[in-house]
C-alpha cells in the first residue's frame, strides 16, 4: 500500500559517477524512484529531482557537486565513493544520503556507523571482508594459483587502507596478492602487462565508475590474458565477466529512499545510522567459465544466486 502523499514539494539532487545508461537507470534510478513513490513522493506533483552524471570522469565531480549544492536541494543523494567524497569536501551542512560507499568512517563521512554525527547517512555496499571473500572465490576457481592481483582506481579509493587490507588477506589465503592501479582506460594495457609479467593467475577488479565506463575493454583484456576475474557487480558478469559478489543494488537504492524520507520529515542525517547491504549475491557466467576452460567449482555452483548462460 502506498503512503499518504506528503504535502510539501521535496527537492532532491542526485549525483552519479557513471553515465545515465540503461544499467544506471534500471539498477539505480528506477528503484530509488519506486522507493520514493511508495512513500508518497511523485515527481511532477510533490517531488523534483535534479540529476548530474560524471560519466566515468571523476575530475568532473567537484564542479557537479558544487552545481547541485547551489540549487539548494533538501537532500543530496550520491552514488559511489567518488561522488560522496566530492560532497564531503563541498558541504558540511546539506544533508547527504550516500549510496554504494564502502566504509563511511574510513572515508571520513561518519564518526561511526550507528551515530554518523555529521551531515551524512546512507547505505554501504560492502561489509568488512567482502574483498577477502572475493579472493577466496578466485582461489576456489584456481586452487593452484601462486599469485593473485587486485585492480583498483586510487582516485576512487582515497581515504581507504586497501594495501594493508590486502596484505592481511594474502596472509590468510597463503597466496601473494599484488595491488595494481589504473586511473583510466589509458592505464589498462600497462596494468595487464604488469599482471602478465608477474604471472598472476586470477584477479579481483573493484567496482568503479571509470572502470564501468570502460568495462568492455577490461573484460576483453581478462579474456585475452585468460584471467579468471571477480567483479564488484553483476552488471560486469552480464557483460561477459566471470563472476561477481556484491550487495543487491536495487534493494540498496530502494532503501535509500526511506533515509531521504526520514530527513525530509525532520531527522538529522547524523542521527540516522548508516546501513549496510543485507543481501549479497554471487553471480557466475557459465559461458565465460567455459571460454576460459575452467570448471565452476561445486561449492560455487551450489552457492550461486544466479547463473548466466
Amino acid at each position: 500500500m502506498f503512503a499518504q502523499s506528503p504535502v510539501r514539494k521535496a527537492r532532491l539532487a542526485f549525483l552519479g559517477g557513471i553515465s545515465p545508461d540503461a544499467g544506471a537507470m534500471t539498477g539505480q534510478v528506477a528503484p530509488f524512484r519506486l522507493g520514493l513513490r511508495e512513500l508518497g513522493y511523485v515527481e511532477g506533483r510533490n517531488l523534483a529531482i535534479e540529476f548530474r552524471w560524471a560519466e566515468g570522469q571523476p575530475q568532473r565531480l567537484p564542479a557537479l557537486a558544487a552545481e547541485l549544492i547551489q540549487l539548494a536541494p533538501d537532500v543530496l543523494v550520491t552514488v559511489g565513493p567518488g561522488p560522496a567524497l566530492a560532497a564531503r569536501d563541498a558541504t558540511r551542512s546539506l544533508p547527504v544520503v550516500a549510496v554504494l560507499v564502502d566504509d563511511p568512517v574510513q572515508m571520513g563521512l561518519a564518526d561511526s556507523f550507528s551515530h554518523p554525527g555529521r551531515n551524512f547517512t546512507g547505505v554501504s555496499a560492502a561489509f568488512s571482508g567482502i574483498l577477502a571473500k572475493r579472493l577466496q572465490l578466485l582461489k576456489d576457481f584456481v586452487p593452484s594459483a601462486r599469485q593473485f592481483a587486485v585492480l583498483h582506481n586510487p582516485s576512487t579509493a582515497k581515504g581507504s587502507d586497501i594495501a594493508k587490507d590486502i596484505a592481511s588477506y594474502a596472509h590468510t589465503l597463503g597466496v601473494p596478492v599484488a595491488l595494481v592501479e589504473a586511473r583510466g582506460s589509458d592505464d589498462f594495457d600497462a596494468a595487464f602487462a604488469s599482471i602478465a609479467r608477474d604471472r598472476v593467475a586470477a584477479i579481483a577488479i573493484l567496482a568503479d565508475a571509470t572502470f564501468w565506463t570502460h568495462h568492455a575493454k577490461l573484460i576483453a583484456l581478462c579474456a585475452q590474458h585468460r584471467l579468471p576475474a571477480v567483479w564488484g557487480h553483476k552488471s560486469y558478469v552480464e557483460a561477459g565477466g566471470l563472476m561477481s559478489y556484491q550487495g543487491d543494488f536495487v534493494a540498496m537504492f530502494k532503501r535509500s529512499a526511506a533515509l531521504v524520507d526520514k530527513i525530509l520529515k525532520g531527522a538529522k542525517p547524523g542521527d540516522i545510522a548508516f546501513e549496510q547491504a543485507t543481501q549479497l549475491n554471487l553471480v557466475v557466467n557459465r559461458t565465460t567459465a567455459k571460454d576460459l576452460g575452467i570448471p565452476i567449482p561445486k561449492n560455487v555452483l551450489v552457492g550461486a544466486d544466479e547463473l548466466i548462460e
